[in-house]
């Protein structure tokens, strides 16, 4: 019974706690989750306000801005009504004074003049200012009525002239009706009147009487153009000036010719008064100059926001890296892709370049897994091959590089070489995008070629041994560049290609990872560098090397990355001696599918356009400075614009080398080779007096020479890098006692300089070891007395500087008295070189040759400091060339015994 009492009594708690549970749940949420309804509510409200505040505030903002701009465009448009009337009153009033001239005016002022000279040279008497100054018109009235009473003397007297005569005369009233003044003139003509004979005086007459008739109707015209221009002037909203009125009539010429024919009087008259006007207070040449720099400005302005992002252009791909990394490798295997009857197919070899068409992308990259060969939106790939990194620094055009991005070549068996960091540096620098080949991956151990097929599926092929150590390599790579600053990922791992370098195996050799480098490459730059890849008409070329090809004479090489270039153009090019201006007299190119080698290998053409590479023929082009951007001038007044911006790239350029008043002389064969040689030999500590960028000359061997007083100064050196020294240059310089060295790499420029340095230092060390002297103070140490006189031996302690063999040495305080010079020195009772500060030694001093020796106790005590005797020469020769074996201390201690021997 117990049991089912329990039983009972668990049910009913069972059921009741059931019951409980029910009640709650119809009594609804709880008090915390009505609270944080509420307050999610109040924090909507409060969102819903705030939003509604700002969007208020905003548009008042905006209110009072469309406020601002009414107010602005109100003031401004008063100024220019203001302006206006200013301008209107200023012509009028220079109309009534007679400055402001049509065209037609002055030409009747110079007929009349003409004919007065003549006048006056056949003796006809013309009254001057004083005589008559007021009654010219009357004069003229006379000379009308006077052939009907002309006496025959007279008529024969001045026959040709009185017949033609009253023709030239009423021009003149009609030309001093319209505000002229003639009496000036008239002292003019009096002034410059000379002997002309008969014939010249029918010719001016006859000119006078057939240009006389038309005249009233040309002041008429005169009137009406006035007219048109006054209304034109109301119309023009942006007239700031009478040379930018000019200059939009000119742009109209050009768009309708019809107009241009109407306003041509106006424009004349505008042309004039803008000469006569000097309220500006500029010259002439200044307007022009001004006139044309806003023109290219806007030109400029204006392609730079037309470009068209639907069009590519082909990215210029610059290869970097290590002289055997396999650069030049990896453009042999692009350009030899098919091999048919000895014929690069589909790929033409151009100048300084390499283009790779559309149709060998898609062929070279059919290997590729996830590349989508259908949709590749650039027209194919321009290959600059130019040798290491000294054709990166070349390439640049108004700072930015023409490079839209780089291929670095890394040895996989190497990893970063110095070079290779070096092209990094000049890739950071740049702000180039760049990827990574990581190359000769062909030389693992046991590694299994396979080009036909994408390199990731290779790597998976390969044998477990091969594959470690492909991934130990990549690694070390990888960690090689970690340390240069960069992250780097193998590119199929590449989840970030913007924040991590990719890094693709490729073998040159065999041909694998050369698709996946390509089309890696393509996605890159159709996806990253769209807008800068996009069509834009503005011109962007840049001069990479100056030729000589037998028959056409003196060419320049050319990339041409954005615009156009005609044939006929005038260009502006950077030279040697200042910017060079010339035509254009052919572009040529070579035709696709045929070896350089060829003779008659180029094509003439009329026209080039975007991503090309160019060989253009011209006048004076021999001292083409490489390195710099191609200009090309529009229109004449454009030229003087357009020269002065090179001129200021170039001092830029050159502004950053600090040059020494010693140093020696480096010779490049382009600005940009010039610009990387010198970052190298300042990043090497040696100084340089002059540079060139050109070809090599004897002269610059006199030139350098006049420099050195001595033919054996260290620096009387030409640093001649990528430049061909011709036989008489280098018989000069070893006359003059010159020397050039001459290399293709700058490393070994450097080194066989930096040997020649070391070898020349060496040498005058040999020459000077006798008679530098090192400072050292020495004391004697008394219970070491091995022999007191001739020579004497005795144990020393140096106290300061550094004991040599063959230190003289002397005691100051026994009035300076010479006690001999260091022949031998023992440490240990082994002979050593030299000794240094705080260091016991043993030395052997012998007595100077031809004086009496010196003997310890009678001319020195161990009181007394023994110090080694310097004078001004040894100070000069430890300056010039022991300075790299002396301490601070050192010299701290010549300037305490300078004091000490009184050396000025």
């Amino acid at each position: 019974e117990a049991e089912g009492d329990k039983k009972k009594k668990d049910k009913k708690k069972k059921k009741g706690e059931k019951e409980k549970e029910e009640k709650e749940k119809k009594k609804g949420p709880s008090k915390a989750t009505v609270k944080a309804m509420q307050e999610a509510l109040a924090k909507m409200k409060e969102e819903e306000e705030r939003a509604k505040r700002e969007e208020e505030e905003r548009l008042k903002r905006l209110e009072e801005l469309e406020q601002q701009r009414l107010e602005q465009e109100r003031l401004e448009q008063e100024r220019k009504e203001k302006k206006k009337q200013k301008e209107k009153e200023r012509k009028e009033r220079l109309k009534k004074e007679g400055k402001l001239l049509t065209k037609a005016q002055r030409e009747a002022r110079a007929r009349a003049e003409a004919t007065l000279k003549v006048l006056q040279a056949q003796g006809v008497e013309v009254p001057s200012k004083d005589s008559v100054p007021k009654k010219k018109p009357v004069y003229g009235d006379k000379r009308k009525k006077k052939p009907t009473a002309q006496t025959p003397e007279e008529t024969s007297e001045v026959a040709s002239p009185t017949s033609e005569t009253p023709e030239p005369v009423a021009m003149e009233t009609e030309a001093e009706t319209a505000p002229v003044k003639p009496d000036v003139a008239i002292d003019d003509w009096e002034a410059i009147a000379s002997d002309e004979d008969k014939g010249d005086l029918k010719y001016y007459c006859s000119t006078n009487e057939t240009a006389a008739a038309p005249q009233p109707a040309a002041s008429e015209e005169e009137e009406e153009e006035d007219e048109e221009e006054d209304e034109e002037d109301e119309e023009e909203e942006d007239e700031e000036e009478e040379s930018e009125e000019e200059e939009e009539e000119e742009e109209k010429k050009e768009e309708a010719p019809a107009v241009q024919t109407k306003r041509k009087g106006a424009r004349e008259s505008e042309d004039d008064s803008s000469e006569s006007e000097e309220d500006d207070g500029r010259t002439k040449e200044e307007r022009v100059y001004d006139r044309a720099k806003r023109r290219i400005e806007k030109r400029r302005a204006e392609n730079l926001k037309n470009i068209d992002l639907d069009r590519l252009r082909a990215p210029v791909v610059c290869v970097l890296g290590h002289v055997d990394t396999g650069k030049t490798k990896i453009l042999d295997k692009l350009r030899h892709t098919h091999v048919q009857d000895g014929e690069a197919g589909g790929i033409t070899q151009q100048i300084g370049a390499t283009n790779v068409p559309l149709d060998t992308i898609v062929e070279q990259t059919k290997m590729v897994k996830n590349f989508d060969r259908e949709n590749i939106k650039i027209p194919g790939m321009l290959i600059i091959d130019t040798p290491g990194h000294e054709s990166f620094s070349n390439l640049r055009n108004r700072g930015s590089s023409l490079c839209d991005i780089a291929i670095l070549v890394v040895d996989v068996m190497h990893g970063l070489e110095p070079q290779t960091i070096e092209s990094i540096n000049l890739l950071k620098q740049k702000k180039c995008p760049f990827i990574v080949a990581l190359n000769k991956i062909d030389r693992l151990y046991d590694w299994k070629k396979s080009p036909e097929a994408d390199v990731v599926s290779t790597l998976k092929k390969q044998k477990k041994n091969t594959k470690d150590e492909f991934d130990e390599r990549a690694k070390a790579v990888i960690v090689e560049f970690a340390q240069q600053g960069l992250n780097a990922a193998l590119f199929h791992e590449n989840k970030d290609p913007r924040t991590f370098v990719s890094l693709v195996p490729t073998s040159a050799h065999s041909g694998d990872g050369m698709g996946n480098l390509i089309a890696l490459l393509v996605e890159l730059t159709q996806s990253m560098l769209a807008r800068r890849l996009a069509h834009c008409d503005e011109l962007r070329a840049q001069v990479m090397e100056v030729k000589a090809l037998p028959g056409m004479g003196t060419t320049i090489d050319v990339i041409l990355i954005n615009g156009r270039l005609r044939e006929g153009e005038t260009i502006i090019v950077p030279g040697v001696e200042g910017p060079i201006i010339t035509q254009i007299r052919g572009l040529l190119l070579p035709p696709p599918l045929k070896e350089l080698r060829v003779k008659n290998q180029y094509e003439k053409h009329k026209e080039v356009s975007t991503s090309q590479g160019v060989k253009i023929l011209g006048k004076d082009l021999e001292k083409t400075l490489a390195g710099l951007p191609l200009l090309v001038a529009h229109r004449e007044d454009e030229i003087p614009v357009l020269r002065d911006e090179l001129v200021r790239e170039l001092k830029q350029t050159l502004s950053s080398i600090k040059l020494e008043e010693k140093g020696v002389y480096v010779q490049a064969s382009t600005l940009g080779s010039l610009e990387a040689l010198l970052e190298f030999l300042r990043t090497s500590k040696v100084p340089v007096s002059t540079h060139n960028a050109s070809c090599f000359c004897p002269a610059q061997c006199f030139t350098h020479k006049g420099a050195f007083p001595h033919p054996d100064e260290v620096f009387a050196v030409i640093l001649a890098f990528d430049v061909k020294v011709e036989r008489e240059s280098q018989e000069m310089a070893d006359s003059l006692g010159v020397r050039i060295f001459s290399a293709e790499i700058i490393y070994h420029l450097f080194d066989s300089f930096s040997k020649y340095r070391e070898d020349y230092k060496k040498a005058k060390q040999d020459e000077f070891k006798h008679v530098a002297v090192f400072p050292v103070k020495l004391r004697v140490l008394p219970q070491f007395i091995f022999n007191s006189r001739d020579p004497i031996v005795m144990g020393v302690s140096v106290e300061a500087g550094v004991l040599h063999q063959g230190t003289p040495l002397c005691v100051p305080s026994k009035g300076f008295v010479d006690i001999g010079v260091v022949t031998s020195i023992e440490v240990n009772h082994k002979t050593v070189e030299s000794a240094k500060k705080g260091q016991e030694i043993c030395v052997k001093i012998e007595p100077i040759p031809g004086e009496s020796p010196k003997m310890y106790g009678r001319h020195f005590e161990a009181t007394d400091i023994i110090v080694s005797k310097i004078t001004r020469a040894s100070i000069d020769a430890l300056k010039n060339w022991f300075r790299d074996e002396m301490q601070k201390s050192d010299w701290q201690l010549i300037l305490e015994l300078k004091k000490t021997f009184e050396i000025i």
